[in-house]
């Protein structure tokens, strides 16, 4: 079965990419879950429109990779959230929530998709946050939780 993936899915490929798959793995997973669209024509010419927009918000290299990687490190990122005496959140904070803290930061635009956090995070404190930026290169920085 010929898709094109809209999504990143580990293993197969990034969005806009055409890959053949069988036919149950396709119809029964990619397709439901919205990670791909079948394959046609029309549809192919599609594939260019998602690659641009991949093209205008992805890491270019490496180099620019590790060159976020030492930015993001360096970067000291405050996220106020409400919280109750105890110190615990109402609610959990957000991967939206975080990258909107580390632009207010001063840090670089990133995809929310590619935050990787070990929990849900519903205290307040520092909380280690970890972003897969290339695949060969991951940053990892603290976010501080406080009360707001």
């Amino acid at each position: 079965m010929k898709i094109i993936l809209t999504q990143e899915v580990s293993g197969l490929g990034a969005p806009g990419d055409i890959v053949e798959v069988k036919n149950g793995y396709g119809r029964n997973y990619l397709l439901p879950q919205g990670f791909a669209i079948a394959w046609t024509k029309g549809a192919e010419k599609q594939v260019t429109l998602i690659k641009r927009a991949r093209s205008a918000r992805e890491i270019r290299d490496l180099g620019h990779a590790s060159e976020v990687k030492g930015q993001l490190e360096g970067l000291k990122v405050n996220l106020k959230a409400r919280a109750g005496d105890g110190g615990r959140l109402f609610g959990s904070v957000t991967p939206a929530e975080i990258v909107d803290a580390v632009k207010a930061a001063g840090g670089p635009a990133l995809d929310r998709r590619r935050l990787e956090l070990s929990g849900h995070i519903k205290s307040i404190g520092s909380h280690p946050v970890r972003i897969k930026l290339h695949p060969e290169v991951t940053a990892t920085f603290n976010l501080n939780v406080v009360q707001g």
